[in-house]
């Protein structure tokens, strides 16, 4: 049998110009054929447009088992620059180690810290490199790596990579002029200590096949060959797979894995597919997939959590770019939450349930969100979060993904050079919405209300069991909507209204339990003064005054209304 060879994926991310493609090449011996930098476009520019792919191969190490065999590193080099953010987050999920290049004469730059983000958000491990130290003057070259490598502690210090490894290297000794028989500083090194944080990653065959495609090339009588990643699931000779983009589905032909054929491969495998009378030209990049596996969808419920880095608010009605699987698109939030007794309950992961009642939240709720002004003076209490918050998108055109998949909301348009970190949230799709008319069709069974509160005033005293109130409804409203909502006064009496009264917005409140003495010594008091002052009497200036200081006996009507209810119907518990 084969020596058995173990692949790991190692994304090399970092700001433009940190030297991570430069870096790929030091490290790797074989080419994989997306690798360097081999777009036209690219080179011209100097940058990488494409997740490259380059890979190296060393003896596998003894914490990953007995026996020969072979750890492959394939580095996924992702661009670093700003519109290609999405590529980075398309390959995300099958990184396994992720390699964060800082130019060391820079430190953290912008997309450093936005890399960090990604990293959190979808990678387990990390290992930082400090390239270009060829760059620093020899004597002072020791602290100034020393110095350097405190601060990048202190940066990961609150987050999950808090003590990973930090190495300094100098990939390309010199710059891109210099003659390649410039060695390569502290490479070796970072690979023994990619080694030590190699693992096996976590695999699984089960579940549809799903591959993200980044080249299609035609091979003279042979036919069209895809080559990618596998995200998930499994692929065997002679399985049907779907090009959703293209709504097409042909018969795998032959595989190769580095140049060797297979007749089988899985969930993080890199693999060329070769497929008959298919044009290359049609597909550059994509996702391919057992067939009918992934949906088309307008609107979408995911939960989500925001990321620490991104200022300001999360505005519900807002738009971010959103990345779903491999798609970027535009989209409008609405933001949720759990009904406030339910603000502790237990996180549902990857499943949203439609029986419960949700609250509207104008926007996202995190520990820096402006709930309310008055809190903020009179009351440092804590504001109470809930444990779980979702959002719903609506997209401006409909995006292909899996059924459960990872998105991610940014603010793309933000300025590159601003130094601001430009991903909002992230979070996991849990529903997609079909339906072209999914406002009509689906989101009526969404309940999420808002609650709403109105005040009023009570005018004067009926009789014993009855007051007339103002000031809650316009002239205009119609109150027959209204009439059997309960309302409190102020004095602590429940009332139910009972009709209008009038033309002029006034209406009837019946208490079924009576007003209490007190109120009704209050109530006449008030409309006796009002009736004096009203009389030209001569006492009106102190009277008047005298009455400010009387409170007014309010009224305030609570009722709750869904937001996606047609009828617009007004509930209380």
């Amino acid at each position: 049998a084969a020596p058995r060879v173990l692949n790991v994926n190692v994304g090399v991310l970092g700001h433009i110009d940190s030297g991570k493609t430069a870096l790929a090449r030091a490290l790797s011996t074989t080419g994989s054929t997306a690798a360097f930098d081999r777009a036209p476009q690219s080179r011209a520019r100097g940058i990488t447009l494409d997740l490259g792919f380059s890979c190296l191969r060393t003896a596998l190490p003894p914490q990953l088992g007995p026996g020969p065999g072979e750890l492959q590193f394939t580095l996924v080099d992702c661009p670093g620059h700003a519109s290609l953010i999405r590529t980075i987050i398309g390959g995300a999920q099958i990184i396994d180690l992720m390699m964060l290049v800082i130019d060391v004469t820079k430190g953290m730059q912008t997309q450093s810290a936005e890399c960090l983000v990604i990293g959190q958000i979808a990678c387990q491990k990390m290992v930082v490199v400090l390239n270009k130290i060829d760059l620093l003057p020899e004597g002072k070259r020791q602290s100034a790596i020393e110095k350097m490598t405190k601060k990048m502690q202190k940066t990961l210090e609150n987050t999950k990579f808090c003590g990973c490894p930090i190495v300094a290297v100098a990939a390309k000794p010199g710059g891109p002029e210099a003659p390649e028989s410039e060695n390569p500083l502290g490479v070796s090194e970072l690979i023994e200590v990619l080694k030590s944080q190699a693992y096996l990653p976590s695999r699984d065959p089960l579940g549809h096949f799903l591959m993200a495609v980044d080249h299609c090339f035609s091979i003279k009588g042979q036919g069209t060959v895809m080559t990618g990643t596998i995200l998930s699931g499994s692929v065997s000779l002679g399985d049907n797979v779907e090009i959703p983009a293209l709504k097409v589905t042909k018969k795998v032909k032959s595989m190769q894995m580095f140049h060797t054929p297979v007749t089988y491969a899985m969930q993080g495998d890199r693999v060329g597919v070769c497929v008959t009378q298919f044009d290359p030209k049609l597909l550059e990049r994509g996702l391919i997939c057992t067939p009918e596996s992934l949906h088309t969808i307008h609107a979408a419920i995911i939960s989500l959590k925001k990321i620490q880095y991104f200022r300001g608010a999360l505005q519900t009605k807002a738009k971010f770019h959103i990345t779903v699987g491999h798609e970027t698109v535009m989209g409008r939030v609405m933001f949720f939450s759990p009904a406030p007794a339910d603000f502790n309950e237990e996180i549902q992961e990857n499943v949203f349930d439609f029986e419960k009642d949700y609250l509207y939240q104008e926007e996202y709720l995190s520990k820096d969100s402006n709930s309310s002004e008055e809190n903020k003076e009179n009351d440092q209490a804590e504001v109470q979060l809930p444990r779980q918050q979702w959002a719903l998108l609506e997209f401006e055109k409909p995006v292909t993904c899996p059924k459960l998949c990872l998105v991610i909301g940014s603010k793309l348009d933000t300025d590159i050079h601003a130094n601001t970190c430009r991903l909002a949230f992230h979070g996991v799709l849990l529903q997609g919405m079909e339906d072209k008319n999914y406002t009509e069709t689906f989101l009526p069974k969404l309940k999420v209300y808002k609650l709403k509160h109105k005040e009023g005033q009570v005018e004067r005293v009926m009789d014993d069991y009855s007051v007339i109130g103002r000031s809650l409804f316009k002239k205009e409203t119609n109150i027959q909507i209204f009439v059997g909502l309960k309302v409190q006064l102020s004095t602590g009496e429940d009332g139910i209204i009972d009709g209008g009264f009038g033309q002029s917005g006034k209406f009837k409140i019946r208490i079924p339990d009576g007003l209490k003495p007190d109120t009704k010594v209050l109530l006449t008091v008030a409309s006796k003064k009002k009736s004096k002052a009203g009389k030209g009497d001569t006492t009106k200036e102190d009277e008047s005054s005298k009455n400010d200081s009387a409170q007014p006996v309010t009224v305030s009507l609570l009722f709750k209304r869904y937001v996606f209810d047609t009828q617009k119907k007004m509930i209380q518990s």
